[in-house]
């Protein structure tokens, strides 16, 4: 079950309407959201992905997405966004990483424009 909420298209939520959706995930959104800003130039948006998925906040930066994040009730998903030229990259690094992300990675198909990861 997607649990999917935000899907109505004339009301954007607000930052705490999310938040008190999100429940107890509510800290690991912030927590993720506080690196991504730390860590990374890419710049968060609220925007509205499609009528299944809702409200999103997407981080993009040059017209290049690094991911989606998808708001449920008491959890949520994330979409990310790995280009042709950053999958290769992590093929570099494969070594130092967890063997569940390694796993996922290889079991997710290169596109014309990279691959994408859906984190339930």
């Amino acid at each position: 079950m997607l649990n999917h909420i935000y899907l109505d298209k004339s009301h954007q939520p607000a930052n705490q309407e999310i938040l008190t959706a999100l429940g107890k995930t509510s800290l690991l959104w912030q927590d993720i959201h506080s690196y991504i800003s730390e860590y990374y130039d890419f710049i968060p948006e609220l925007i509205y992905f499609t009528g299944n998925y809702g409200w999103t906040i997407r981080y993009r930066k040059s017209n290049k997405t690094l991911s989606y994040f998808f708001p449920k009730k008491n959890s949520f998903s994330i979409l990310i966004v790995l280009g042709t030229k950053e999958a290769e990259q992590v093929k570099l690094i494969k070594d130092k990483l967890n063997e569940n992300v390694i796993q996922v990675f290889e079991n997710t198909d290169q596109l014309h424009d990279g691959r994408w990861f859906y984190i339930v």
